[in-house]
């Protein structure tokens, strides 16, 4: 367990250094053992080490003298659901949470929308943080995808491990500053269906993209 809580930590380090999170925004995830490892409540990245990771079962119950992330029950509920999924991160970064705030999914503009394993990035409906309700709309809004917004909130990457969840978090932002961006010249076009399935199909076996 301590590399997992060493590299859980070097997840959250990477985030604040690369903008995409802030101050004691976000938080991030792994599996691990009969549950998983998250970052722990209203930390600052920099006040953080290895042992300061909590550890958590599926019951919700976790290590004592510890507080988990508010957020913990959509990274439990996730995990839970989703055998395909080994590792969470959840990020307020700029330009998801700008779009988030519009409510509305992402469409296909560029084909690189593929990455999060379906032909747009679906937005979750607004819920508290740190509620089951909140849960419950960022699964049905992750139905067959890897990654979505949050309404007025940021978004949620998942990945097969850290490592991955971290590429598909830095591809959806990189996505959100390229839609934000055309936004600001017009309505940008949108590829059809049969253009989707044909980059699905290029899509098949192409390294760390693989769906």
């Amino acid at each position: 367990m301590k590399n997992e809580r060493e590299n859980l930590l070097k997840i959250a380090q990477k985030l604040i250094e690369t903008g995409l999170n802030k101050g004691t925004a976000g938080n991030a995830s792994v599996r691990c053992d009969e549950g998983f490892l998250v970052t722990p409540s209203g930390m600052a990245v920099e006040h953080m080490n290895a042992a300061s990771m909590v550890q958590m079962a599926f019951d919700g119950s976790y290590e004592a003298e510890k507080i988990p992330s508010s957020e913990w029950r959509f990274h439990r509920d996730i995990l839970a659901s989703r055998t395909d999924v080994n590792a969470i991160i959840h990020t307020h970064s700029m330009f998801a949470t700008t779009l988030a705030c519009l409510h509305k999914d992402i469409p296909p503009f560029h084909y690189m929308i593929a990455v999060v394993g379906g032909d747009s990035i679906r937005y979750a409906p607004y819920a508290l943080f740190g509620s089951q309700a909140l849960s419950d709309n960022a699964l049905a809004a992750l139905i067959d995808r890897k990654a979505c917004l949050l309404a007025n909130h940021g978004m949620i990457a998942l990945g097969r491990d850290l490592d991955d969840a971290l590429a598909v978090t830095v591809e959806v932002e990189n996505l959100c500053e390229q839609y934000w961006r055309a936004l600001q010249l017009g309505e940008p076009h949108i590829l059809s269906e049969a253009e989707m399935r044909e980059v699905f199909q290029q899509f098949k076996g192409y390294g760390k993209w693989a769906i």
